[in-house]
């Protein structure tokens, strides 16, 4: 074999071998372990792909994937139903979402598409909508956008003018469904000491339903110590995985288990035919930021919340 060694583990690879039956053929993906006997490839879909190395006949390191562009609208509306709202009525395609408070996502308007009548007349539907649930009225707002102006030319304004933007960045799957450094357990529901882990205090009465209600939903953790010590929460839409909820315990952070609960869902999704996937993030969580960027996302959009009050 030539051109590959350990300083091309986890980086992407094509690697050309001898089948059974002498036929010679090619494997392309992320090269996840050599030794002395054999190397494995890691497909997109996470499936390993082991090969002898007496087997091999040529393998080398290949650039890596270049990030496609973005369908930032259909991005916009896959993130509301990878984590929907407790209630969601549509105003045309738009959606008007409501969870008791819990959350800016699922209690905000989502200005997505055309709302089926004038700007003016849909927003004082929404502000309908919002005082009959108990509600500020919120919209959550991509920046920079024709619709952006449109709202602020109709009154709304910043609704928490000291938060930073928060931003929405996406990659390839196989950009980051490397092989985690500690043990992932995926779970269908989470029980409560996942909950425990996830927040900070008191669970909100409105969060399990979040965060349980979408079609396709996974829980993972990682434990320590004999308990849980990091989670997350993984929601595929088409090939799209979104990923939120991720929390480590102060106790055990700085030691790379968060990067190892967003690879576990990573994993958990290519073989549920995801492709792509996208997370959320304040712009001045600058150390979550840095380590999403060196795994290889790139920012989508950015978006703010909205109010007419």
């Amino acid at each position: 074999m030539s051109g590959l060694s350990a300083r091309d583990i986890g980086h992407r690879v094509v690697v050309r071998h001898r089948l059974p039956g002498g036929q010679l053929t090619d494997v392309l993906g992320v090269l996840q372990s050599l030794d002395a006997s054999q190397l494995v490839v890691r497909h997109a879909d996470s499936t390993p792909y082991a090969i002898q190395l007496a087997d091999v006949s040529a393998a080398k390191q290949i650039p890596p994937l270049v990030l496609r562009p973005v369908d930032v609208e259909q991005l916009f509306l896959t993130t509301a139903l990878g984590r929907p709202a407790v209630e969601t009525s549509h105003l045309g395609q738009w959606l008007l979402r409501a969870s008791d408070g819990w959350t800016g996502r699922a209690n905000s308007l989502l200005p997505v598409g055309d709302p089926g009548m004038s700007v003016a007349d849909a927003l004082k539907h929404a502000e309908a909508f919002y005082d009959e649930h108990g509600l500020t009225p919120l919209a959550l707002v991509r920046l920079g956008t024709e619709r952006e102006a449109e709202f602020r030319q109709h009154g709304w304004v910043e609704s928490r003018p000291g938060q930073s933007d928060a931003l929405v960045l996406h990659t390839s799957l196989d950009l980051v469904n490397g092989v985690p450094a500690y043990e992932v357990e995926i779970d269908d529901k989470p029980d409560a000491e996942w909950y425990a882990t996830a927040f900070e205090g008191e669970v909100p009465a409105a969060a399990p339903k979040v965060m349980e209600g979408a079609p396709k939903a996974v829980f993972a953790s990682i434990r320590q110590d004999g308990k849980i010590a990091a989670v997350g929460r993984g929601s595929m839409t088409g090939h799209w995985l979104g990923i939120d909820g991720v929390r480590v315990h102060p106790a055990y952070r700085r030691r790379g288990l968060a990067t190892a609960v967003l690879q576990g869902l990573a994993r958990w999704s290519g073989a549920q035919g995801g492709r792509r996937t996208y997370l959320e993030v304040l712009e001045d969580n600058t150390a979550a930021v840095s380590t999403y960027l060196s795994l290889g996302y790139a920012e989508a959009y950015r978006y703010r919340y909205l109010t007419s009050r």
